[in-house]
C-alpha cells in the first residue's frame, strides 16, 4: 500500500480533530434540551408531552435538512458547508437562552437541527477526500465515536454548568464555543480541489477505490441513488440503530430520576457512564471495520456484519431493562446498548464511502442519515406520549427494542454490495451518444 505523504499525513490529522471536536461539541449542545429537561419544564410551564415535541422539533429539522444538504457537499465541498453549518448551529444554540416559552424554544430547536445537518455527511466526504480505503474505517470511528465522547462530556458539564449558573447561560456559552470552532475550522481545513496535489498523492488517495469518479453530481444522479437496495437497507439499518440512541439521548436523565428516583446531582455522573461505552464502542466499531477488512472480508462485507450482530444486540439489551428492576444492572444493560448503538453507527457511516461512487459519498450519507433520524425524531415524541400514557417506560423501551430488530433484518437482506458507478454514469452518457447520432 502506498505511503501517504507529510502533507497528506497533516491533512489528515486536523481534518480528524476539527470533526471530533465538532462531533463533541454537536452532541453537547444537543443535549442541552435533555439534562435541563425538568427545570426547563418548570421555568416556562411546559408539560410532559409537549416536551417530547420539543426534544423532537431539532430531530425532525435535521432529518429533512439531511436530502438537501449531502448533495451540496458532494457540489460546493465540505469545507463551505461544515463552516457554515457550524456556525449556523452555534448562533441557534445560543439563541435557546433567550427564548421566552414553547413557541420560541421550537424555532431555536428547529434552526439548531438545520445548521447540524452538514456535519456527518460532511465528515463522511472528508474521510472520503483524505483517507486511503484501507483507512477509512477507524478514520470514521473517531469521527462517530466523537458524538458519544460529546454526550459523555455534556451530562456532567451541562449539569455543573446549570446548577452553578442558570440553564440560560449553559446554552449561551455553549453557543459562544461553537462560533469560534467554526472560524478554527474554516481558517485551517482546506478540500482536494483547494490543493494542487502530486501524482503520488492523487494516487494514495484513490489506491483500492473501486467506485471512485471525479463526475459532479446531479439532481437525476443523487436520485439514482434511491433505485438501489442498498441505499433502502442503509437507511432502514439507520433507522433502528437512531430511534435507540435518542431514547436515550433525550430521556434517560429523566428516566433515571422519575423512574429510578435518582437525585438529579446522581444522575449527572451516572447518566454518563452509557456515554463513555458509547465513545470506545465508536472507536472499536471503527477499527473492527478495518481489522476485519484485513483478515480477508469484503469492505462492505466486514461493515454489514457489524451493523447487524451491534442491531440485534442492543434489541435484546434494551428488552433486558424492561425485565430486571435492579439499577445497577439496568445501567449495565443501557451502557452495553449504547457500546452497540456506536459499533453500529460507526459501521454504518463506514459503508458509505464504501458504497458510494467517490463524488456521491455525502449524498448517500445523507440519505442514510436522513433515514435515522426520521427514527431519531420519532423516538423522544412517541416516548414522551407513552410515558404520559402509562406512566411507565416499559412500553416505549420494548417498541425500542422490536424497531431495532427490525432495522437489522432491513440492513441484512436489502444491503448487497457497494452502488456501481456505471448505472449514475450510463444514462447520460448514452443520451450525448443518441444526440450526436
Amino acid at each position: 500500500m502506498t505511503k501517504p505523504s507529510r502533507r497528506i499525513v497533516s491533512i489528515q490529522r486536523w481534518a480528524i480533530a476539527l470533526l471530533v471536536a465538532g462531533g463533541a461539541l454537536n452532541y453537547v449542545d444537543r443535549a442541552t434540551l435533555s439534562v435541563a429537561n425538568k427545570l426547563i419544564q418548570d421555568d416556562l410551564g411546559i408539560p410532559i408531552a409537549k416536551m417530547g415535541l420539543l426534544l423532537s422539533a431539532f430531530l425532525w429539522a435535521y432529518a429533512f435538512s439531511q436530502l438537501p444538504v449531502g448533495a451540496l457537499i458532494d457540489r460546493f465541498g465540505p469545507r463551505k458547508l461544515l463552516g457554515l453549518g457550524l456556525m449556523g448551529w452555534s448562533v441557534a444554540q445560543a439563541a435557546g437562552g433567550f427564548v421566552t416559552g414553547f413557541a420560541t424554544f421550537i424555532v431555536a430547536r428547529l434552526a439548531l437541527g438545520i445548521g447540524e445537518a452538514p456535519l456527518f455527511p460532511g465528515g463522511a466526504r472528508v474521510v472520503r477526500d483524505w483517507f486511503a480505503v484501507e483507512r477509512r474505517g477507524f478514520a470514521t470511528g473517531l469521527c462517530q465515536a466523537a458524538s458519544s465522547l460529546g454526550t459523555f462530556i455534556a451530562v456532567p458539564l451541562l449539569t455543573f454548568l446549570m446548577l452553578a449558573i442558570s440553564w440560560r447561560w449553559m446554552f449561551i456559552i455553549v453557543g459562544a464555543i461553537g462560533i469560534v470552532l467554526a472560524l478554527i475550522w474554516w481558517r485551517v481545513h482546506r478540500d482536494p480541489a483547494e490543493i494542487d496535489l502530486t501524482p503520488d498523492e492523487i494516487g494514495y488517495l484513490t489506491e483500492g477505490d473501486e467506485n471512485s469518479t471525479t463526475r459532479r453530481p446531479s439532481f437525476a444522479d443523487w436520485r439514482h441513488l434511491f433505485a438501489h437496495r442498498t441505499t433502502w437497507g442503509m437507511i432502514g439499518g439507520f433507522f433502528g440503530t437512531i430511534y435507540t440512541l435518542w431514547l436515550y439521548v433525550s430521556w434517560l436523565p429523566f428516566y433515571l430520576e422519575h423512574e429510578r428516583h435518582m437525585s438529579i446531582a446522581e444522575v449527572g455522573v451516572v447518566a454518563s457512564i452509557p456515554f463513555f461505552f458509547g465513545f470506545v464502542g465508536g472507536i472499536v466499531g471503527g477499527w473492527l471495520c478495518d481489522f476485519l477488512t484485513r483478515r480477508g472480508m469484503t469492505p462492505m462485507g466486514s461493515r454489514k456484519f457489524l451493523v447487524c450482530l451491534a442491531l440485534f444486540g442492543i434489541a435484546g439489551c434494551t428488552a433486558g431493562t424492561v425485565m430486571i428492576p435492579v439499577n445497577a444492572v439496568i445501567l449495565t444493560l443501557i451502557s452495553i446498548s449504547m457500546f452497540l448503538v456506536y459499533v453500529a453507527s460507526s459501521a454504518a457511516w463506514a459503508a458509505v464511502p464504501i458504497a458510494a461512487p467517490s463524488h456521491f459519498t455525502a449524498s448517500l450519507g445523507s440519505i442514510q442519515n436522513f433515514g435515522g433520524y426520521l427514527g431519531g425524531a420519532l423516538a423522544p415524541m412517541l416516548t414522551g406520549f407513552i410515558v404520559q400514557r402509562t406512566g411507565s417506560f416499559s412500553q416505549a423501551l420494548l417498541l425500542s427494542a422490536a424497531i431495532t430488530v427490525a432495522g437489522g433484518i432491513a440492513y441484512l437482506v436489502l444491503v448487497d454490495g457497494p452502488i456501481p458507478v456505471d448505472p449514475i454514469i450510463l444514462p447520460q452518457t448514452a443520451n450525448s451518444t443518441s444526440a450526436n447520432q
